[in-house]
C-alpha cells in the first residue's frame, strides 16, 4: 500500500512541470503571434475637416508608438485622445490584423472672436470650445468687441445681451445657409459688416437677418472676382436683388 502511494507522489511533480512548460510555450507562441502578426499597415481616417489624415495619424500614434493593431486599439480605449484642439472624440476600430479605422468627431465651430492675440472659438450656443493661436479658414472671426476675460467651456462674456443674441443668430444662419464668410465686424454705430473675399457686405442693424442671408450665396456667386460693397440694408426679398458698388480702382 505504501509503495503505491510513493509512486503517486513521484508522478505529481512531473505532471505539474509538464503543465507549466506547456503554458509557457503557449504564452510564448501567443506573444510572438501578437507582436508579429498584427503590425499596422493601414490606418483609414474619416470625419476630419480641420486636420489632414497625416495629422490625425500622428495624434493617434503619439505618446509611445505601438505598431500593433490590437494593442493600439486597446491603448486608445483606455487612454483616449481628449486634449486635441478642435476634436471632441476619436473612435479607433479594429478592421483586420493589419488595418485600423479612425473616425474623427470634430467640435462644431460657429465662429470666433479675437482675444489677447488668440482666437476664441465658440459653438452655436455661445460656449467657448477652444482658445488657440491657429486661425481656421471656415470659422468667421468677429471683431469690434472688447473682453476683460475669457474662460474655456463658459459662455462668451458679452454684457450686452442683445448683441450676444445677435451674434448667435448670425452665426447660426451662416452655418444654416453654408455661407463662406471670412469676417464679421460690429461698427461703432452697432451695424454689422461682413467680409467675403474682396466684398464688404453691409447688413445694417441686423433686424432682417433671415431675409438678408437666405439668398446671399446666390448673390455672391454673381459677384465672383469683383471687389466692392454689397448693400443689404434695404434688401428687397421679392426681387432678390441688392445694391452693389464696385470699387473704382478695379476698373
Amino acid at each position: 500500500m505504501s509503495e503505491r502511494q510513493d509512486n503517486v507522489i513521484q508522478f505529481k511533480p512531473k505532471r505539474k512541470n509538464i503543465a507549466v512548460a506547456v503554458i509557457v510555450v503557449l504564452l510564448i507562441i501567443f506573444i510572438v503571434i501578437l507582436f508579429t502578426g498584427f503590425h499596422i499597415d493601414t490606418m483609414k481616417v474619416t470625419g476630419n475637416k480641420y486636420y489632414s489624415d497625416e495629422q490625425i495619424k500622428e495624434y493617434v500614434l503619439a505618446d509611445g508608438y505601438i505598431d500593433n493593431t490590437i494593442l493600439l486599439m486597446f491603448r486608445n480605449k483606455i487612454h483616449s485622445n481628449d486634449n486635441i484642439p478642435f476634436i471632441a472624440k476619436l473612435d479607433i476600430e479594429y478592421v483586420n490584423a493589419h488595418e485600423i479605422s479612425v473616425t474623427v468627431y470634430e467640435k462644431v465651430m460657429a465662429g470666433c472672436v479675437e482675444y489677447m492675440n488668440e482666437y476664441v472659438y465658440f459653438d452655436q450656443d455661445g460656449y467657448v470650445l477652444e482658445i488657440s493661436q491657429r486661425k481656421l479658414e471656415d470659422a468667421p472671426c468677429i471683431t469690434g468687441m472688447n473682453f476683460s476675460s475669457m474662460e474655456l467651456h463658459e459662455k462668451l462674456p458679452i454684457e450686452d445681451k442683445t448683441r450676444f443674441k445677435m451674434i448667435l443668430k448670425l452665426t447660426q444662419l451662416i452655418n444654416k445657409y453654408d455661407l463662406k464668410i471670412d469676417s464679421i465686424r460690429f461698427t461703432s454705430e452697432g451695424e454689422i459688416l461682413m467680409g467675403y473675399q474682396s466684398i464688404k457686405i453691409e447688413l445694417g442693424d441686423g433686424s432682417n437677418l433671415e431675409e438678408q442671408l437666405i439668398d446671399l450665396n446666390k448673390i455672391l456667386d454673381g459677384l465672383e472676382g469683383k471687389k466692392g460693397t454689397l448693400d443689404m440694408k434695404d434688401f428687397d426679398t421679392s426681387s432678390g436683388k441688392a445694391s452693389f458698388k464696385e470699387d473704382k480702382d478695379t476698373k
